[in-house]
């Protein structure tokens, strides 16, 4: 199995075989989290720190099961209550963290690249879930197993990406992922809501809904980012949806087959109809809950193995 990274920190840094292990392993736990015991031991004896300095229920729920099961000790740190709070640096806190020699750190930060700079910091093996605008991989690789175990390949797809293209991390990691794995891709939002140089991204953009949609074999809406929006970026939630909201009228004009998804929180009558969010024919929402343990089960399994096999060369050289 190929996967050389130290951290996980974003798709950019993985080759399309790396992206391929993770998913390939990722399948493998599939099966254990349906199994009566849903227990490994990949991790027995690592300690695994969660850090969340934005608020999260699926990422942060997903990663504390995922190192249960697979035999971590895992600790949920509460920053709203911790010493950032009371003024302290994050470099200040990465370096307390590491003299509690961690093993596996999840950090969630507002800041773009604050995550980078934290994996500097420390000895341990750091997961990205979530920084600024910048990226969010394991979401874009749950994305990419969702995919491939829906249409039986993750390449050679024609995706819309539509809704707040703009202030979110989940459509820059799919981007780049589903990129790397020779897929069309189409963005598909209001003007207000597209990054600048979205052109220059190599993907077809559309400001109509029903033409960005049709022929795409995969439908994914994402979350209007309010928390990162300082200004009037769309008119009404009443015109967005009536525009930009997915209902069956504008999905007739995607594939037959076309699978819809949502990385959630969703709000229903704004982003995405709610008949078709629990439509069990289109929408693969859960699976992508489903199948979230899974890949973070496998992306925390590959760092760690990793961060031994360092640790074993490190204790090498020492005794020579």
């Amino acid at each position: 199995m190929t996967f050389r990274a130290r951290h996980l920190l974003g798709i950019e840094h993985l080759a399309p075989d790396e992206i391929r292990t993770v998913l390939d392993l990722a399948e493998t736990y599939v099966d254990l989290n349906r199994r009566t015991v849903k227990h490994s031991d990949a991790l027995s004896g690592m300690t695994q720190i969660n850090m969340f300095f934005e608020n999260s229920t699926r990422t942060q729920a997903s990663f504390e099961l995922a190192g249960k099961r697979l035999g971590a000790d895992v600790m949920n740190m509460s920053v709203a209550h911790s010493s950032v709070k009371k003024g302290e640096t994050l470099i200040d806190t990465a370096l307390t963290l590491n003299a509690m020699h961690p093993d596996l750190l999840v950090v969630r930060h507002p800041a773009s690249g604050a995550v980078d700079l934290l994996a500097q910091k420390v000895n341990c093996a750091v997961l990205n879930a979530g920084d600024g605008r910048h990226e969010h991989p394991t979401q874009a690789l749950l994305d990419a197993l969702t995919i491939r175990r829906a249409k039986g390949r993750i390449q050679r797809l024609t995706v819309a990406i539509c809704g707040d293209i703009a202030h979110s991390r989940v459509a820059r990691s799919n981007l780049i992922l589903l990129g790397k794995m020779e897929n069309r891709i189409r963005l598909i939002g209001p003007p207000t809501l597209m990054p600048s140089g979205v052109a220059d991204l190599g993907c077809e953009v559309y400001e109509d809904m029903r033409e960005g949609l049709r022929d795409c074999d995969v439908v994914m809406m994402l979350r209007l980012q309010k928390e990162r929006m300082d200004g009037g970026f769309i008119p009404s939630e009443r015109e967005y949806y009536h525009r930009y909201g997915l209902d069956a009228e504008k999905l007739s004009f995607a594939k037959e087959d076309a699978i819809v998804m949502h990385p959630g929180p969703m709000n229903r009558g704004v982003e995405i109809d709610g008949e078709l969010a629990d439509d069990i024919n289109r929408s693969v929402i859960q699976d992508q809950v489903e199948m979230g343990v899974a890949v973070r089960m496998a992306s925390m399994d590959l760092l760690a193995r990793n961060l031994r096999a360092e640790r074993g060369r490190k204790a090498v050289g020492v005794m020579v």
